[in-house]
């Protein structure tokens, strides 16, 4: 059997400081978006666990709710919503990072430049 042959590839990307806030912002937002949407998983499952998730096209029940049941299913809900939290800390510096880049950028920040 012979070696692949791997092409010698060398991209080159040029992106501007113009270009780069807008793509940032944009990271910073789809990131929030994900974690909005952890963090609704999350509630539908305390939901479901309940009860009270409004009947889908899915064929599970939740079991017996107990005590042991319900705390283990808020220790898991805890554990995400903590590393959430963290998520969103570290998107905070991002996003400050991003306007003090506006604020030292000259001429000022124009989006689609």
């Amino acid at each position: 059997m012979s070696m692949p042959t791997i092409p010698n590839i060398t991209p080159t990307i040029s992106v501007t400081v113009g270009q780069t806030i807008p793509l940032l912002l944009s990271s910073i937002a789809l990131e929030e978006l994900a974690l909005a949407h952890i963090m609704n998983a999350e509630a539908e499952k305390i939901q479901f666990v309940l009860g009270t998730l409004t009947p889908t096209t899915s064929t599970l029940t939740p079991s017996a709710v107990t005590i042991s049941n319900l705390l283990l299913v808020d220790q898991s809900v805890r554990r995400t919503l903590q590393n959430v939290i963290k998520k969103e800390m570290l998107l905070q510096f991002k996003f400050e990072n991003v306007l003090d880049l506006i604020q030292v950028t000259p001429g000022g920040f124009i989006i689609g430049t």
